[in-house]
């Protein structure tokens, strides 16, 4: 594929997503796949920089992908054209759970219900991770919002900013992550690795210290949080070569956050261009080649010789 498809830049594609107008549901939806990503992370081994932990867009929603527990696989996933939370399993189990307002720990409480009915008995550590004042998943009933309309406008932004990074790192042959989405911290995102170690962080807490064992360029999308008010696209080096911030990056409303250590590039900078898509692959591409030949990477080696969707 060497150009994007126009068609795929149809306004709907790429909706309006002001993070004043569904924050409630923001920060309650992120806890309820907190709990849905836990039980993945629970029941996979290990692989490198956590890409066990994440979540992946689906043609409905977000999906943990197939699990296994004791000679069965199963599956949760979010389906945001149905509203449920749906479980499957391998011996043909399906049960739903409906999204609607509710509760934190209401949720908590029926998505182990629904496992535990499906002879799933997990047990997760109900802390959520990667937010300010966390509270336990079953003592959490001050979130407790789910606004239809807005997880539809979400989905939407997912699936459009899913199938741009697809087509980014499609142009890397070296080692990259899946798109895939980190409930933690709620982002959309793609990594290109150098295939060199990184210097270790002083002071980092065991789960740093493998996200960043190796020499990263990052590119990602969320719907805003602290400094970065409204939803926007980052990228970030790791570590950050000397010069990275100075660097001229596409396109020119992108800019680089001193305190975030990152490129952001708003939403609605990338909604509003004449090709959201081409807008994003700007960010993407250049980005990664400040990064890359800043610190010295092997770009003839890492990259095709066809670069799709550039």
């Amino acid at each position: 594929m060497s150009e994007p498809d126009p068609h795929d830049d149809r306004p709907e594609s790429w909706p309006a997503l002001p993070l004043a107008q569904w924050q409630d549901t923001y920060d309650t939806l992120h806890m309820w796949t907190q709990i849905v990503g836990k039980v993945r992370l629970l029941q996979t081994p290990l692989v490198n920089h956590w890409w066990n932990v994440p979540l992946y867009v689906n043609a409905r929603g977000l999906t943990t992908s197939a699990m296994p527990y004791q000679g069965r696989t199963f599956e949760l996933r979010f389906d945001f054209e149905s509203h449920a939370l749906v479980l499957e399993t391998s011996d043909r189990i399906v049960r739903t759970l409906p999204l609607a307002p509710c509760t934190v720990a209401d949720f908590y409480d029926a998505s182990m219900r629904m496992l535990h009915g499906a002879g799933i008995d997990v047990a997760i550590w109900p802390m959520p991770v990667e937010v300010p004042d966390p509270i336990r998943f079953d003592r959490d009933r001050t979130h407790a919002s789910y606004d239809r309309d807005a997880v539809d406008r979400f989905f939407r932004v997912l699936t459009s900013v899913a199938r741009v990074l697809e087509i980014f790192r499609a142009g890397f042959i070296g080692k990259c992550s899946p798109v895939h989405f980190f409930w933690g911290s709620f982002d959309l995102a793609v990594t290109r690795f150098s295939g060199r170690r990184a210097p270790e962080r002083p002071g980092a807490d065991a789960i740093t210290r493998e996200a960043y064992s190796h020499e990263v360029s990052s590119v990602g999308f969320w719907p805003g949080s602290g400094s970065v008010t409204d939803a926007a696209f980052y990228a970030y080096a790791a570590p950050e070569p000397k010069g990275f911030a100075d660097q001229t990056i596409h396109p020119p409303r992108a800019h680089y956050d001193k305190p975030l250590g990152e490129f952001i590039l708003m939403y609605d900078d990338v909604r509003n261009a004449d090709s959201p898509t081409r807008a994003l692959l700007d960010f993407c591409h250049s980005t990664y080649a400040a990064a890359a030949d800043l610190a010295q990477w092997d770009r003839a080696a890492l990259e095709r010789s066809s670069n799709p969707g550039h």
